[in-house]
């Protein structure tokens, strides 16, 4: 699938890809046996003398085991999604740090020098922008735009606008700090240098260099040298 054909900032193109893409359940399969490697024939394996791993589809595979049933001694079947729609992200040409575990589908876009933690899922059509950190476990929803050198903590969830749609996506400026375990529902802005507390819920847009907390989230107070002090950001970290 070309996926210059779709738009990925609008919800319903998104959609539109998901419902055209080719749903796939892959397995890798490991089997003993004295195998007739012409059955083999078509298949991604490796090994030999009785020993094989294989990469494919999880109807060929059963496929494969019951024309090889007679032959084979034992044999296990690993996979680890069914029907999926959308594929993990290519992260060879990513310019970025990213850790093990961390989630990331085709269709989103990770700026240079980007930090992905463990853990963090990223879902089609998300923007994470230069020098922005992803905390452990936190969640950026589908078409959630993240700005320049920001942070978002450790279980935040940065809401996405794919079901049910809406006009925009949640928009986080440049420098802005998330803390751990907030969330941003659908549709807000969070202007520039603005500072989300730890577990607030953000129902309103939040100006810029002001700090929210609560659920709902309301201003506390603007961003002072204080502020900047307790909210950091470490160029060391996105080296």
């Amino acid at each position: 699938m070309n996926n210059n054909t779709y738009d990925f900032t609008n919800p319903y193109e998104l959609a539109r890809y998901v419902r055209e893409s080719v749903k796939v359940t892959p397995v890798t399969l490991y089997i003993r046996g004295n195998i007739n490697e012409d059955a083999l024939c078509g298949y991604e394996y490796y090994g030999a003398s009785g020993s094989y791993t294989v990469f494919t589809e999880a109807s060929d595979a059963q496929a494969l085991i019951e024309a090889e049933r007679e032959n084979i001694t034992s044999y296990r079947i690993v996979q680890d999604r069914r029907n999926s729609a959308i594929p993990l992200i290519d992260m060879l040409p990513v310019n970025a740090r990213i850790e093990p575990g961390a989630f990331i589908r085709e269709g989103a876009i990770i700026e240079n020098n980007a930090v992905i933690m463990m853990g963090a899922i990223i879902n089609l059509g998300a923007v994470v922008g230069e020098e922005t950190m992803i905390d452990m476990g936190a969640v950026l929803g589908a078409r959630a735009t993240i700005g320049k050198r920001c942070h978002i903590g450790a279980g935040a969830v940065i809401a996405g606008v794919l079901e049910p749609p809406s006009k925009t996506p949640v928009i986080i400026e440049d420098d802005v700090l998330v803390g751990a375990n907030a969330v941003v529902l659908e549709g807000i802005r969070v202007g520039k240098g603005a500072v989300v507390a730890a577990g607030a819920v953000v129902t309103q847009d939040v100006a810029p260099y002001t700090v929210v907390a609560g659920s709902p989230a309301v201003v506390v107070k603007n961003v002072d040298d204080q502020t900047r002090e307790k909210t950091e950001i470490l160029d060391d970290l996105r080296k």
